[in-house]
């Protein structure tokens, strides 16, 4: 893997799906960090652009760098600790796009393996059935496309993923797992995978929380930058 250079995408510099006096709502591209890194050049930040705004804000969930969609800041300390107990209870609802290398086997079905860090290759993440964190997958294939000889094209697969859990790079572990890594993944996909998009076909589609003031169900929806069907 070469050596990595950090370039986010500049514009638009704030894509809001929604906002109040509580949260505010994005769609990180992919190529920005959810949080500034250690490096100074590593600052710029779905975090940091919208904090250059709203100082007050934080974030309450996070995204991978090359993860697109839907993410969600507090603009108030009481609307932080409402939304980031949602996440810990696992009471939000959320579902991811993928766009696969290869087609599954199977429609549809659940991957149920552990995951923790690969301390000497990070950030790369491993399965562990001994010391790793439960992770819960479910997934089903909603599109498949056939392979083209003549533009030189693998065949792949649309998924659609609903993560349990929120571990480090569960989807991409998990679609590895399967078979069929997620297209474009420069740290788990096969050669002809990295090749095959340019950048990661993962995309948070759907985000559904209870609103810390009025308690409603809020769902948040953005479109995927890659074709789904």
């Amino acid at each position: 893997m070469p050596d990595f250079i950090y370039a986010p995408p500049q514009h638009p510099r704030l894509d809001i799906i929604y906002q109040d006096e509580t949260i505010i709502v994005l769609n990180k591209p992919s190529g920005l960090l959810s949080v500034p890194g250690r490096l100074s050049e590593h600052h710029d930040s779905i975090a940091s652009r919208v904090q250059a705004l709203f100082p007050a804000a934080t974030i309450v969930h996070r995204l991978d760098m090359c993860t697109s969609g839907v993410i969600l800041m507090a603009l108030t300390k009481a609307a932080q600790s409402h939304i980031s107990r949602q996440f810990q209870q696992r009471s939000t609802a959320k579902y991811y796009y993928a766009r696969v290398e290869g087609i599954p086997t199977a429609k549809s079905g659940s991957i149920d393996l552990p995951l923790r860090c690969d301390w000497p290759n990070r950030p790369r993440q491993m399965i562990d059935f001994i010391d790793g964190k439960p992770a819960l997958t479910h997934w089903q294939v909603i599109a498949e496309h056939l392979a083209n000889d003549d533009n030189n094209q693998q065949a792949s697969a649309t998924v659609l993923l609903k993560p349990v859990t929120g571990r480090s790079h569960q989807l991409r572990l998990h679609m590895l797992a399967l078979g069929t890594p997620i297209l474009g993944d420069e740290l788990y996909a096969s050669e002809q995978g990295v090749a095959g998009a340019e950048h990661l076909q993962l995309h948070a589609a759907m985000l559904e929380i209870e609103h810390p003031l009025s308690s409603q169900k809020m769902t948040f929806k953005a479109s995927a930058p890659f074709p789904i069907n």
